[in-house]
């Protein structure tokens, strides 16, 4: 170990040996890993954006393994959140890209991707981004201990120490899915209320503004925070409240054909709005200016941090002559370097080979250069900026437009190197998405005194387990509704298509794109961050706004005076409450895709038990309202109006 690092002991010292990698742990780490890894899938494909689920793990395997087992094994339930986390990191990976190829199957371009397709390439991804991370645990995690945080490893440590306190907040996260999954019900299921609240249309303008009222909204408001919540909002407000009634006031024609919608070619502006209203202008127009935006956000995010990447990038070969994996020391013993080789060479093979996956050997060798390289890169920024933070859809968005580019040129054109582009990307995405996540389990692993070894074992196993339920998730979500729907927008996987789809048939209104990119350097010049903003510029303003009341609530309790512990202790179990209200929402809206496929007679359950109540027009929003703020109570009450232990 490094010098600076011989004074570190963890909580569990090498010498003695605490059950960890047992049945437990193992089975439990599986059902949170499917669990938060289908509800994260869900929450991303709706909002385009994921949350961490290693705190709420790790707090519900306390309270499993500690209160209700009565066991004391912290390496235990670590073991649980390190397994479990990896479903909502695969799933952030896999859904910003992947979705792309199910809507190339919608428009009759490719066949439907099957199940055994997404699940390998979910599976090749997760697997090399545990591995590719396990070369660099020393150097990053070990001999950089006090250089890099890694904030949510260190906050996970500090609930598993915590133990008695952490174990007993885990009836937070269960009251979260419960009401969550609750409120979900009432909108989507049986449909008591209208899912948005929309304000009146004033007469001669376009503008719209409303709020969807689902409580995983509320809950990734809360989470992100008021400031990220706001530059989203912010951005809805420029995309609904200037751009679109500036399109509709000045008016005119736009070939609709050529921006990918022929049932509406030859019609004016003026006569789209009229016949389709403010969201037929944005899903034609304005989403490109979002596309725009967003993709140049990544490409700053990756820029910025180009100095930091080249720094990782050199110190990660520099250390792999030291990671050798065969101390004898337990907490410091790595999977042998060996095995990790020859696990990694299998894979880039199967992926060249399996005909399930459309990678030719140029791609597979794209994929070990940018998967070592991002995975070098994630490991790293997570440790000083937050998973969080990591750059993943900037790094993917950098993957398709090189990847495309050298298929392009090597001949590999059409819907073969389109599809080609975006298996390469979505692999190269959750690479980067787990390699992150497997650093910081593998600190909180190095604080608590956990076995390397285990750990890597057990990230592997959440991979597998996660990886075929997403894969059935995706394919459900996507025959119950489609992507691209109104339930289902799947935002980054569309603007992962748009930018393939561009640069191999050169056929993207660039004007628009282009007015997106400008804003996008406007607001970098501003220091506006640029992701959030243009997030809430390509989505619906109704999802935004839904975030900005969560955003507001967090705000709330930022601002609240209280003694500085015992508001630490509100907003934490804030976010518990919340990641459990995610998480139930968004088991609920799996459900009612399960429901909305499966027929009686001529019409779904999903439809029989929506047509059971249905109040609209003022009623309905009057009602609406009283849900929303039925939601916000119950958030108030389970951190504001909790019986907190603090002093």
């Amino acid at each position: 170990m490094d010098k600076k690092n011989e004074s570190f002991k963890p909580y569990i010292s090498a010498d003695k040996v605490l059950p960890e990698f047992t049945v437990t742990s193992i089975l439990m780490g599986i059902i949170l890993a499917v669990v938060f890894g289908a509800a994260n899938a869900y929450l991303g494909l709706k909002v385009g954006m994921t949350v961490s689920a290693s705190i709420p793990a790790a707090v519900i395997s306390l309270g499993v393994i500690r209160v209700i087992m009565k066991k004391n094994s912290i390496l235990e339930s670590n073991m649980v959140q390190t397994i479990g986390s990896a479903g909502e990191s695969l799933a952030a990976g896999a859904i910003f890209t992947m979705p792309a190829l199910f809507l190339w199957a919608e428009e009759g371009k490719i066949d439907m991707p099957g199940y055994l397709e997404i699940t390998l390439i979910a599976l090749f991804g997760g697997i090399l981004g545990v591995l590719f991370m396990i070369p660099l645990r020393k150097a990053l995690i070990v001999e950089e201990h006090g250089t890099l945080p890694y904030p949510e490893g260190m906050a996970c440590a500090e609930v598993l120490l915590a133990g008695e306190e952490g174990g007993s907040n885990a009836s937070t996260v269960f009251a979260g899915m419960g009401l969550g999954a609750a409120f979900k019900f009432i909108v989507d299921g049986l449909k008591i209320v209208p899912s948005d609240i929309a304000t009146p249309n004033i007469k001669g303008y376009a503008g719209q503004i409303g709020v969807e009222i689902y409580p995983a909204l509320i809950g990734v408001g809360y989470i992100c925070g008021p400031s990220i919540s706001s530059y989203m909002f912010a951005g809805g407000i420029i995309a609904w409240l200037v751009l679109i009634p500036a399109v509709v006031f000045f008016g005119g024609s736009i070939d609709f054909a050529t921006l990918g919608n022929t049932g509406l070619a030859g019609q004016t502006i003026a006569e789209v709005y009229a016949a389709n209203g403010a969201s037929a202008i944005w899903s034609n127009v304005i989403k490109y200016v979002g596309a725009g935006a967003i993709a140049t956000g990544g490409v700053i995010s990756l820029l910025k941090s180009l100095p930091l990447i080249i720094k990782t990038f050199a110190g990660a070969m520099k250390s792999l002559k030291n990671t050798s994996g065969g101390t004898n020391v337990r907490t410091d013993r790595d999977l042998k370097m060996p095995v990790v080789l020859g696990i990694i060479l299998i894979v880039i093979i199967l992926i060249w080979l399996v005909p399930s996956v459309p990678v030719s050997l140029l791609g597979a060798f794209l994929i070990a250069i940018f998967g070592f390289f991002f995975a070098t890169v994630s490991s790293r920024m997570v440790g000083l900026i937050g998973s969080s933070n990591n750059p993943v859809s900037g790094m993917a968005i950098a993957t398709l437009l090189i990847s495309t580019f050298v298929l392009k040129a090597t001949g590999n054109t059409g819907m073969a190197g389109m599809t080609g582009a975006i298996a390469i990307g979505s692999i190269i995405c959750v690479i980067a998405a787990i390699a992150g996540d497997t650093s910081q389990d593998l600190k909180t692993g190095f604080i608590v005194g956990a076995t390397p070894a285990k750990q890597q074992v057990g990230e592997l196993i959440g991979v597998v387990a996660s990886g075929f339920a997403i894969a059935g998730v995706m394919s459900l979500l996507n025959k119950a509704w489609g992507f691209g729907s109104a339930e289902i927008p799947a935002p980054q996987a569309t603007l992962m298509k748009m930018i393939v789809e561009g640069i191999m048939d050169a056929k993207l209104p660039w004007v628009l794109v282009f007015m997106g990119v400008f804003l996008a350097l406007a607001l970098e010049v501003l220091r506006v961050p640029v992701m959030p903003f243009a997030i809430g510029l390509y989505l619906p303003i109704y999802l935004s706004c839904g975030i900005m009341v969560g955003g507001v609530v967090r705000l709330f309790l930022d601002k609240k005076k209280e003694a500085e512990a015992k508001k630490k202790e509100m907003i934490s179990n804030g976010t518990l409450y919340c990641a459990g209200m995610i998480a139930g929402e968004g088991l609920v809206g799996i459900l009612m895709a399960v429901l909305a496929i499966i027929k009686v007679g001529d019409n779904s359950i999903a439809a029989i038990i929506g047509g059971l109540f249905n109040l609209s027009g003022a009623a309905g929003n009057i009602v609406g309202l009283i849900v929303l703020a039925l939601m916000i109570l119950s958030l108030l009450k389970f951190s504001v109006w909790s019986k907190t232990k603090s002093k």
